[in-house]
C-alpha cells in the first residue's frame, strides 16, 4: 500500500484520503491516472457534479501534499476517441489497471467489477466498499404533514406550499436569505444520497438541471446557465386515500371492476390527479389481485412493494414498453402522457391487449381525450380510451366514456354527410357531451352543449364557424393568391360567397360544373354575390353600437369588413382594430375600452371611426 492508483469511483467518493486515515499509511504515493482527470474533466464541462466533485478531491490530495501528508503525480496515457467511445465496454477501465501493473501499485476503487477484473489479472487492489448510513436530507426538515412542495432559490426565503388540493396556500417559511454556498451545500448532499441510497435516484442529470427521487421526495434542480440562480423545488404527496374513500358510484365501480381496460385520469397541476392513481393502482394491485406495473420518469408515485415501478430503459419509454410487453401486466400506469411518442407507446400497448391507465394534464373533462384524438386514427380511439375521469380539488368531477358509430354529426342536417363519429358521454347520466369525427381533412372535437346552446343569438355555431373555413379553404384553391373571398352560412343548408366580380366565372366554371363539384364535397347548396369594391375612405364617419349581454358591437357596415379603422371618441383617439368581414368590431364587457364607450355614449358623446 506504498504505491496507490485511484480510479475515478474511487476519487469521486473521497476514498483516498479514507483509506489513508484507517490504514494509518506514512507518507504513501498516490498515482492519480491520466484517464482518470480526463473522466473527470468531461463530466465537469457537462456540467455533471460527479466530475466536479471528483476534482474538489484532487485539489485536497494536493493540499495534502503541501501538508508532507503524501505524493502526489499523475501518470499514463489519456483515453482516445477510441477509448472513450467504448467507456462503457470497460476501454478506459483498462488503462487504469494496465497503469497499476506497471506502477507495481495497488489498484483502489469502489466499482465492484474492476475490483473483480483485477483480481483476475493478478493486480493487487484495494475494494473500498462505501456503506450506507441512513441520514434524512435537510431539506426535509420543512415539511410537515400539509406541506405539498418547499420552494428554495438563491438569495430569496425559503417557501413552501401547504394544504391540500384545491385549498393550497404558498406561505413563507424563514425570514432567513439561502445564498449559493448553502444551496450547493443541499445540492452536494442530495446528489450523495443518490450514490448511497438504494432508494434515491438520479432520474435526469443534463446541463442546469438535476431530478432525483429520494424516497417520497422527487428534488428538480436548476441552475445557471439553465436557470439564472439556483433554484431547488422538492414535492412530497400529502395524502394517502383508499379508493373507496372517493365514494364512487355503483355503476363506476362496476366499470373499474369488469371493463375499463383504457382509462385516462386528467386534471390541472395539483388537481390530485397522483393521489387518484396511487389509489386505483393499489385497489387493483391489492382488492382485485391483479398484476400492476408503472412507467414514470421520475418514478414519483407512492405505491406498495408488490407494485414495480419502472423508469425509461437506457432513456427510452419505448424499451420499457418492450419489456412490459414480454412481462404481460394486467395493467400499467403510463405517468404523465406529454409528447407524442408518450401517447403512441400507450396506445400500442393497449392494442396489444395491457390494461393501460394513463395521467395526463388537462383543464377541461374532453382535453384528455382531444390530446389523444390528434395522435392516433380516430376509428381507434374508443379501444384505446374507454373511460376518461377528470380530477378536480382532490374530488372526481366527470367520468365520460366513449362509443363509435356512424351518424350524420350534430348541426348538420344532410343525409349523405353521415360519417364514423365517435360520441363521448357522461357515464353517469348517458348524455352527449362532445363528438369527434373528421370534416374534410380536420379532426374535429364538437361541443355539444356549444352546438345546442350559443352564447348569444349574434354569435355563429361551431358548426358554422367550421362550414365556413371548409368552403374558404376549398373556394381559394380556384383563385389567384390574395384573392379577397368571404364565406356566410345563413342556413344549415345554404352558405353565399362574396367574391370580386371579375373572379365569379373561376368559381362557376363551365355551364355550373365546378361550383357543383364544390357543393357535392361540402354537403350544402352554394350562392355567389359580387363583393363590391368600396373606394377609401378618410373622412371620419359615426358608427352604430350595439351593446349585446356578452359584448359591445361597433358596426361599421358590410362594405367596410377586413380594413383597418381607427375609433375616436368625442374627438379624442381611443383605439386601433380590424374590422370582421361584415365590418364589426367586437369588445367584451369587462374590457376596459368598453366601459370608456359606454359612459361616452351617456355622456352623449360622438363616437367615429376613420380608416387607416
Amino acid at each position: 500500500m506504498k504505491t496507490i492508483i485511484p480510479d475515478t469511483s474511487a476519487v469521486i467518493i473521497g476514498a483516498v484520503s479514507k483509506v489513508i486515515e484507517k490504514e494509518n499509511l506514512d507518507y504513501p504515493e498516490i498515482i492519480v491516472p491520466e484517464a482518470v482527470v480526463c473522466e473527470l474533466e468531461h463530466q465537469a464541462n457537462a456540467n455533471r457534479l460527479e466530475g466536479i466533485v471528483g476534482l474538489n478531491e484532487l485539489q485536497n490530495l494536493q493540499e495534502l501534499q503541501y501538508d508532507g501528508e503524501l505524493s502526489v503525480s499523475f501518470k499514463g496515457k489519456r483515453p482516445t476517441n477510441y477509448d472513450i467511445k467504448y467507456a462503457k465496454s470497460g476501454e478506459i477501465d483498462a488503462i487504469i489497471r494496465d497503469l497499476a501493473r506497471s506502477e507495481f501499485g495497488t489498484l483502489l476503487t469502489n466499482d465492484k467489477v474492476q475490483a473483480e477484473t483485477a483480481k483476475a489479472q493478478g493486480i493487487p487492489v484495494y475494494y473500498y466498499e462505501q456503506k450506507y448510513v441512513e441520514k434524512k436530507l435537510s431539506i426535509a426538515k420543512f415539511f410537515d404533514n400539509e406541506t405539498m412542495s418547499v420552494h428554495l432559490k438563491e438569495n430569496v426565503c425559503p417557501m413552501a406550499k401547504k394544504g391540500t388540493p384545491g385549498h393550497i396556500n404558498f406561505i413563507k417559511l424563514s425570514d432567513k436569505v439561502y445564498n449559493h454556498a448553502k444551496l450547493k451545500e443541499i445540492i452536494d448532499e442530495i446528489v450523495d444520497k443518490a450514490r448511497t441510497d438504494a432508494k434515491t435516484y438520479l432520474e435526469s442529470v443534463k446541463e442546469g438541471s438535476i431530478v432525483v427521487q429520494s424516497r417520497e421526495y422527487r428534488i428538480s434542480i436548476a441552475t445557471p446557465p439553465f436557470s439564472e440562480a439556483i433554484e431547488i423545488t422538492a414535492v412530497r404527496p400529502v395524502a394517502d386515500i383508499d379508493l373507496d374513500e372517493y365514494h364512487l358510484s355503483d355503476k363506476l365501480m362496476d366499470r373499474i371492476n369488469n371493463n375499463a381496460e383504457g382509462i385516462l385520469i386528467s386534471g390541472s397541476p395539483g388537481a390530485g390527479k397522483s393521489t387518484f392513481v396511487q389509489a386505483i393502482a393499489k385497489y387493483y394491485s391489492g382488492e382485485l389481485n391483479k398484476i400492476v406495473k408503472t412507467m414514470e420518469s421520475p418514478r414519483d408515485l407512492q405505491l406498495p412493494d408488490e407494485i414495480t415501478q419502472y423508469a425509461p430503459l437506457e432513456g427510452s419509454m419505448e424499451n420499457t414498453a418492450d419489456v412490459l410487453l414480454l412481462v404481460r401486466p394486467d395493467y400499467t400506469i403510463y405517468d404523465e402522457l406529454r409528447k407524442n411518442h408518450d401517447f403512441n407507446i400507450f396506445a400500442d400497448m393497449r392494442l396489444a391487449g395491457v390494461g393501460m391507465i394513463g395521467v395526463v394534464h388537462a383543464t377541461r373533462p374532453i382535453d384528455a381525450i382531444q390530446r389523444i384524438a390528434s395522435r392516433v386514427e380516430l376509428g381507434v380511439i374508443p379501444s384505446i380510451v374507454d373511460t376518461s375521469i377528470y380530477i378536480e380539488d382532490g374530488e372526481i368531477k366527470s367520468v365520460y366514456e366513449t362509443k363509435m358509430t356512424v351518424k350524420v354529426p350534430s348541426g348538420m342536417k344532410e343525409a349523405d354527410l353521415a360519417r364514423p363519429v365517435i360520441e363521448v358521454r357522461d357515464f353517469e347520466s348517458g348524455e352527449l357531451k362532445n363528438e369527434i369525427y373528421t370534416y374534410g381533412e380536420q379532426t374535429i372535437v364538437m361541443d355539444l352543449d356549444l352546438v345546442n346552446n350559443p352564447s348569444s343569438p349574434s354569435d355563429k355555431s361551431s358548426v358554422d364557424n367550421i362550414a365556413e373555413n371548409e368552403i374558404l379553404r376549398r373556394i381559394k384553391r380556384f383563385l389567384p393568391k390574395k384573392s379577397k373571398v368571404e364565406v356566410e352560412v345563413i342556413s344549415p343548408d345554404r352558405a353565399n360567397i362574396y367574391i370580386p366580380e371579375k373572379l365569379i366565372p373561376k368559381i362557376i366554371g363551365k355551364n355550373g360544373k365546378r361550383i357543383a363539384e364544390i357543393e357535392e364535397k361540402i354537403g350544402i347548396s352554394l350562392g355567389v354575390e359580387v363583393l363590391e369594391e368600396t373606394p377609401r375612405n378618410s373622412s371620419p364617419f359615426e358608427i352604430d353600437i350595439i351593446h349585446t349581454k356578452r359584448q359591445l358591437i361597433l358596426d361599421l357596415g358590410r362594405e367596410n369588413g377586413r380594413s383597418n379603422f381607427d375609433v375616436f371618441v368625442g374627438g379624442e383617439y381611443l383605439l386601433t382594430a380590424t374590422t370582421s368581414k361584415k365590418g364589426e368590431i367586437r369588445i367584451k364587457n369587462n374590457n376596459e375600452m368598453a366601459y370608456i364607450i359606454i359612459e361616452a355614449i351617456e355622456m352623449g358623446l360622438e363616437i367615429t371611426a376613420v380608416r387607416k
